[in-house]
């Protein structure tokens, strides 16, 4: 990949370099990136007296640079990095190298990588890139919340029409936030089980999707088929509304999801020495969301189910860090599902049987002194009468969050009570408790 894009980049240059317009590709180009401090701190009470505690330090951040356009084309690329520093003897390596320690390296060892790197043409209505990008929809996700983002690499084309938007794209390859490496996405969803799943040492993921937004009405597609693997459907809908007399809005939303295996994995997925011991992947989950803001205050309630399907694979499978679900909380469908190999593992609200509700209050405070800071409390409850679910997980989270021009501060708790997760079997397991605690400075340009 990045021999084609250097030879790209170079054939532009040589083709291009008689065209006065070249200096303005460059000169016109934007320098954008950020500089990032994170701590983290994660207790857990596994029961039984049992406790483990973990933290870590790192500094990082992203540097990246897009030409302006020449004729529709653009060039463009990110590096990428995160550095840990004073670390304990027991680190919390997810603002580091976790995904890299799954797959043999050192999960404590800082990295850098070239995260994005790209060829762009844009031309009226029409987008078409190609290479190393971000990637935010409900399914496959940067899922920005630690040090970095996770990318993909393939080529996407969009097409505009006002409010509409028709995207299509083959996807290959799936760099995970707490990695270096650019893995086949679907070999880094299913690790060492992907010929036995597939049939294959590699495989694709084809995107596609139709959307609509006018301001007021949100309307989503997206479906992500992938051969003898998987095809997962996202559908979601959402109204907003402005009350002329106070200058309130509400909004309200809905959302379906429906997961089958496909191909060779609905075969190989059905053997009693599967690694869902047997079980086919049919999964679903549906969801509803409202929530009213006053001026610096907003209000957000939301309910979600993932129905129980006795005899297959139920919980949704989401190893590209997507996190759709309207109940998600911080440590939600925490980044061990996107890690190398554990597509079929899930966590709390996207557990199969489980129903979430979220609570949710933010408020800035703007009207004081204090310009930039914001607070906000969020409460979820998730229940199900799965073996082993057997008290329901509570989740509380608190952010306190202060911005001013390109700065940014958060300080964030979370604490959990029944941490709930299921293995590829779907096996569940709870602990007692879980508690964390973030400190997360970020300035960007």
């Amino acid at each position: 990949m990045k021999y084609a894009l250097i030879a790209i980049s170079t054939l532009c240059a040589s083709v291009l370099s008689a065209d006065p317009a070249i200096s303005n590709w460059f000169s016109d180009g934007k320098v954008h990136g950020n500089i990032k401090y994170y701590y983290i701190e994660t207790d857990k009470d596994n029961g039984a007296g049992t406790t483990s505690s973990a933290h870590a330090n790192s500094v990082g951040g992203q540097l990246g640079y897009t030409t302006g356009s020449l004729y529709g084309l653009k060039l463009g690329a990110t590096f990428m990095t995160t550095n840990p520093f004073a670390l304990p003897n027991v680190v919390d390596t997810s603002i580091i190298g976790k995904d890299n320690g799954v797959r043999g390296g050192d999960p404590k060892k800082g990295f850098s990588v070239l995260g994005e790197a790209f060829v762009q043409y844009e031309r009226d209505f029409f987008t078409l890139w190609y290479g190393r990008k971000k990637l935010d929809t409900p399914l496959i996700n940067t899922k920005e919340v630690r040090m970095l983002p996770s990318t993909v690499q393939g080529t996407m084309a969009d097409a505009a029409w006002g409010a509409w938007h028709i995207d299509a794209g083959y996807l290959d390859r799936f760099k995970q936030r707490t990695s270096d490496d650019f893995v086949n996405i679907v070999e880094h969803a299913l690790g060492d089980e992907t010929h036995s799943v597939t049939g294959h040492s590699a495989g694709y993921v084809v995107p596609l999707s139709v959307t609509y937004d006018d301001k007021a009405l949100l309307l989503q597609a997206y479906d992500y088929y992938s051969p003898d693997f998987m095809n997962s459907l996202y559908l979601g809908a959402q109204y907003r509304y402005m009350f002329a007399s106070s200058g309130a809005k509400l909004s309200v939303g809905a959302q379906y999801i429906a997961q089958q295996s496909v191909g060779n994995a609905e075969d190989n997925l059905g053997q009693s020495g599967s690694i869902t011991g047997g079980e086919k992947l049919s999964a679903s989950a549906f969801g509803l969301k409202a929530s009213l803001s006053h001026h610096e205050g907003t209000l957000y309630a939301a309910y979600t189910n993932v129905p129980r399907s006795e005899g297959d694979h139920d919980s949704l499978v989401l190893p590209w860090d997507g996190t759709p679900l309207f109940t998600n909380m911080i440590t939600s469908n925490d980044l061990f599902q996107s890690l190398y190999g554990h597509a079929f593992n899930a966590d709390s609200a996207y557990i199969g049987g489980t129903q979430g509700v979220k609570l949710a209050y933010s408020q800035g405070f703007d009207f004081t002194s204090v310009t930039g800071l914001k607070a906000t409390i969020a409460w979820a409850q998730f229940s199900n009468s799965r073996a082993g679910f057997d008290k329901d997980q509570q989740d509380i989270n608190a952010v306190l969050g202060y911005k001013r021009d390109a700065f940014s501060l958060a300080l964030k708790g979370i604490w959990v009570s029944h941490n709930t997760s299921a293995d590829k079997t779907g096996a569940v397991a709870q602990l007692d408790s879980l508690t964390q605690y973030r400190v997360i400075a970020n300035y960007k340009f």
